[in-house]
């Protein structure tokens, strides 16, 4: 397998993770494999527990797997990497801090040459890209939850990173903030160049978003089913009502109710 940074940003190779409980140990993750692209976007899902949260632990170098090993642009993983930018369902802004001073935050603790000048015009130029230009002094509470999560969605590329770990970041918005938050994405892609790795329990979000969608079974989770999105030049959402895609939706729904049938059984 190449680890040539040109083709794979990611390589994932093999690895298996299990938890030490108090009632025993918990395969969570076993042989798992897969490569992203670099400035790829792959989606990830799979049944409720099946270990996804974990695979972007392992992949940020938060975990160490138990087995097997992981590279991100050719290099093997084995301690947190401040290349790595992530967003979550809650996006924890600091409440004492303004807006710009929340998305400033990683240029604060990832060593760079910019100076204060350079980090506020950084912060700025993200914040105006998400169309959260004129609240850069406001506080988080001032926000509503999908703006709280266009600025953390700033905060996490702020430093230019090579990898953005999405961990279910639209997941509590309501629908229709959640797919405008789906072309905000893909504006950001287009500006902000970086390989990205989804985790999400929304089948329609995945293919909309995403270069290929890949359906972990259920735990321990391993790659039982990988799916390439057809690229389309100017995204819209009236795309996920076009047959192609009604299709892949069925498919990729077939795979999740396969999953979550092994997960029942183990």
């Amino acid at each position: 397998m190449s680890l040539n940074k040109k083709k794979d940003a990611i390589i994932i190779k093999d690895v298996t993770h299990t938890y030490k409980t108090e009632t025993g140990l918990l395969p969570v993750i076993k042989n798992l494999t897969m490569n992203i692209p670099e400035y790829g976007f792959t989606a990830v899902v799979g049944p409720s527990g099946c270990g996804k949260s974990t695979l972007t632990k392992l992949i940020s170098g938060l975990l160490q797997p138990d087995k097997g090993e992981i590279y991100l642009s050719g290099e093997k993983i084995a301690t947190p990497r401040p290349t790595v930018g992530m967003a979550f369902q809650n996006p924890v802004l600091l409440e004492w801090r303004s807006i710009l001073k929340n998305v400033m935050l990683p240029l604060e603790i990832v060593p760079n040459k910019l100076s204060l000048e350079d980090k506020k015009e950084r912060a700025k130029q993200l914040l105006s890209l998400v169309g959260l230009e004129g609240f850069e002094e406001k506080r988080p509470s001032e926000l509503s939850g999908g703006m709280r999560q266009r600025a953390s969605l700033c905060r996490a590329l702020v430093h230019k990173p090579e990898v953005l770990i999405l961990d279910e970041p639209f997941g509590a918005l309501d629908a229709f903030t959640r797919e405008d938050l789906w072309q905000v994405m893909h504006k950001l892609r287009k500006e902000e160049p970086f390989t990205g790795i989804l985790i999400t329990h929304d089948l329609r979000e995945s293919i909309f978003l995403a270069d290929e969608v890949v359906v972990l079974s259920g735990r321990p989770a391993t790659n039982q089913y990988s799916l390439k999105i057809p690229k389309l030049k100017n995204p819209k959402l009236d795309s996920l009502f076009s047959p192609n895609s009604i299709d892949m939706l069925k498919r990729l729904r077939k795979q999740i109710e396969l999953a979550q049938v092994q997960q029942g059984e183990n």
